[in-house]
Parts: structure tokens; sequence; C-alpha cells
């Protein structure tokens, strides 16, 4: 196994488990403690994961916690009914951004039956699923390319966005705090910021576990967003802490 292939195995492992001794890994790969030792310090200097006592762990911590392939894990059924949900915000013929997140990414996959549409993206997933589909015109963002957030970045994106207008936007959160939305990468922040000027609505899509949840960066208010959706796994309280500040929540429920 390539280098770059048995390492991508190493995260998808990783990803599932947690955490692995290096034994475990050596046995696995079918390859020397000497090599997991290098693969597990390379990953780690990328910052897709942290190094421990005879292994390697993922979690707890957002900054691996924001890896793509992580957050592609989590909560995907909510997600999906988020995704599902938001749809509605759009009618056909207007101009869509999506951003990096995965929640928010997860609306490409119902956009055939709006068709004809205009997307702009700087997902990476989103633009691969859209590459080629007939009436989506497909905007994608240059930029920078992050393999942790799976999208394209830096001023290219940034000066692309100044120049676009949008009919809607939809982004995703990686933390909610209080009634405010934090993301622990100022580089995406800015990005997500610059696609909410650019739109005339603006909707964000965050799982319940994300509420409760600090990072780095102040991302905006909640009341920025014409509307928050959410699953209906976030418990009474906190819908109430959120709609007395002036929040617009939408509960998606998860009953059939």
């Amino acid at each position: 196994m390539k280098s770059d292939s048995r390492r991508q195995g190493v995260m998808d492992f990783l990803m599932e488990a947690g955490t692995a001794s290096v034994e475990d890994l050596a046995a696995r790969f079918g390859v020397s403690k000497m090599t997991v030792h290098r693969d597990l310090d390379e990953l780690e200097e990328s910052g897709f994961l942290r190094k421990v006592r005879g292994g390697a762990s993922i979690q707890p911590s957002g900054l691996f916690e924001s890896d793509f392939r992580y957050r592609q894990k989590q909560a995907v059924g909510e997600k999906q009914r988020l995704a599902a949900a938001a749809v509605a915000m759009i009618e056909p013929g207007q101009t869509v951004i999506i951003d990096d997140g995965s929640t928010a990414g997860g609306i490409a996959a119902d956009l055939a039956d709006l068709r004809p549409l205009t997307v702009i993206s700087n997902n990476l997933a989103v633009i691969q699923d859209l590459a080629g589909v007939g009436g989506i015109t497909l905007i994608a963002l240059g930029g920078q390319y992050s393999k942790k957030f799976h999208g394209f970045f830096g001023l290219l994106a940034e000066e692309t966005l100044k120049s676009l207008r949008a009919d809607v936007a939809f982004l995703s959160s990686s933390a909610i705090h209080g009634s405010s939305a934090f993301h622990q990468d100022q580089e995406v922040v800015q990005t997500k910021r610059l696609m909410m000027a650019a739109a005339g609505r603006k909707y964000l899509l965050v799982d319940h576990g994300k509420f409760g949840r600090t990072a780095l960066h102040f991302l905006t208010d909640l009341t920025a967003f014409d509307a928050v959706f959410t699953g209906s796994e976030l418990g009474q309280p906190v819908r109430d802490e959120l709609e007395a500040t002036g929040v617009s929540l939408t509960i998606v429920d998860g009953k059939e």
C-alpha cells in the first residue's frame, strides 16, 4: 500500500475508533512500527490527529473534529433532514451559495428537482457532485485547497465572492455558544462572512450537537440569519433561550 493510501486508511480507521495503538496500526496495515510512527508524525504535523503514548487519537478536540471526514460521519441522519428541509427555501432559477460545511453541503443532493439553478461553492464535495449536471450552472470558487476542510479558501475565493451576488446562502458552523456562531479557523470565518454579504437571504444549518460548544473565532450572531435550521433533538430549554434573543429557529422533526 502506498504511503498516501495508508495514511488515508489510518485516518479512516481513527474516525471510527477514536484512538489506536501503534501495534494495532502496524498489524492492520502490514507495516513496521517505524513506518506507523512516520505516518503519525506527518498526520500530526498536518493537524489531522495527535500522537499519544503508544498510539494516536483524534478525540476529544474541536481541532480534530473540524476535519471534513470526521464531520461527514457525525449526525448523518439529522444533517440529511436539515438539508432536505432547507431546499424548500430555494426556487428554480435562483443563485445559491453553499459553503464548505458538511451539513450545508448535503443540499447538493436535493437540487435536481429545482433546476435551472446557479450554484456557487468552495466545497469540493459539492463541486464534484454538481459538475456536469444538466440545468446547474456551477461557479467553483478558486483559492488554496484545504484538505482539512475539503474546500477552497484564501484571497482568490474572497475576491471572487466580492464580485458575485446570490439569492440565498446556506452555511454551517462548527460551534454555537449562546446566540453566536463560532469557528476554529479565521480564514474559513472570513470566507463565510463574505458569502453572507453576497446573499439576499442567509440560512444556517447546524445539527443539535453543535449547540453549547465554542471555537476560537466569532463568526456572527445567529440573528444575522433569516433562519437557523436544526434537528428536533435540540432540547427545549435551549430553543427557548435562543428564541428569547430573537433567533429564528426552524426545528426539523426526525419522525417519519
